[in-house]
């Protein structure tokens, strides 16, 4: 499923930003495309896209430089970012589009199939980390609500009502609702049994 994914394709060749964008969209992904930075950047803050493809060389700003731009903003450091160029291929200018915090660096020419296999691979690495990322965040809140029980809770000596950290008395049920994933069921000890319900016995059940 593909269509959940967004991905903005920035080339200032329009003849490869189309073929590009045709590519893309055959495998299901939802596009968008520009062909400068600052088309670019309006983009990013307006639709906020997963992947970026985006040319090293732009008509009004190198794409390393914008790269950068992207991955230094704490609002879009997330945004996968995948330097593209068929002029500047080499290991060095490759290795410093990824020291300036790209995700990965194709070189043209590239097969349509070979574009595709590395976009793919880019996205189920986005995924993943989106789901760790919800996991932690499950996790987190999973021990916001233990450590929240865990303190000191104070319950009258009568009633065995709890009170809550805005100082109001409820209900044990009702404060462990709250604060756990329990579910409450009312039973009766034996203690009590005999106590309240002397003539109750486990044959008159």
């Amino acid at each position: 499923m593909n269509s959940d994914i967004k991905i903005l394709i920035v080339d200032d060749d329009p003849e490869l930003l189309f073929a590009t964008a045709r590519i893309v969209k055959s495998a299901g992904y939802r596009v968008y495309t520009s062909s400068t930075a600052s088309q670019c950047m309006e983009l990013v803050k307006n639709n906020r896209p997963d992947l970026i493809l985006l040319d090293v060389m732009l008509p009004d700003a190198n794409g390393q430089a914008l790269c950068s731009q992207i991955k230094a903003d704490p609002a879009f450091k997330d945004i996968f970012v995948v330097l593209i160029s068929g002029t500047i291929t080499g290991s060095a200018e490759q290795a410093d589009g990824l020291d300036l915090g790209a995700d990965g660096y194709i070189a043209r020419p590239i097969t349509n199939r070979e574009l595709l296999a590395r976009i793919g691979a880019m996205v189920r690495i986005l995924k993943a980390e989106r789901e760790r990322d919800r996991v932690i965040t499950q996790l987190e809140e999973a021990l916001a609500r233990v450590k929240k029980l865990s303190g000191l809770l104070p319950i009258c000596a009568g009633c065995k009502k709890i009170r809550d950290d805005k100082g109001y008395w409820e209900q044990i049920e009702s404060y462990l609702n709250k604060h756990t994933d329990a579910t409450m069921s009312h039973g009766i000890c034996p203690e009590c049994a005999d106590k309240y319900y002397p003539g109750l016995t486990s044959d008159d059940n």
